[in-house]
């Protein structure tokens, strides 16, 4: 009997800690969502998977790598630009591939 109420003890642990950190909360609003969905999907586990991730709270450094990586992808942007600009100018004083290679060979 004792075995019995120890278990019942960690399961009602178990239970408070889920509540505490709100994971009761969302899997019953994604159960819900899925309970009044009108065309049920083929794979409820997929359903469930996106909607969990999708309620999931968005840890601060994720965020701040996001923001580095539009940083990022803007000032690569720039300089693609500049190095097209300056391959464009770089061609106006080199001679054209073939007289080039008309003048290594001469030499």
């Amino acid at each position: 009997m004792a075995n019995y109420k120890a278990a019942d003890s960690k399961r009602e642990q178990f239970r408070r800690y889920l509540e505490k950190s709100g994971v009761m909360d969302s899997l019953t609003k994604v159960l819900v969502a899925l309970y009044e969905e009108p065309e049920k999907p083929n794979c409820a586990l997929d359903f469930l998977k996106h909607h969990l991730g999708a309620t999931a709270p968005e840890n601060p450094e994720v965020e701040a790598l996001r923001l580095e990586v539009a940083e990022l992808k803007e000032k690569y942007e720039v300089v693609l630009e500049e190095n097209r600009k300056l391959k464009a100018k770089l061609a106006q004083y080199e001679p054209p591939p073939e007289e080039k290679q008309q003048q290594q060979q001469q030499q």
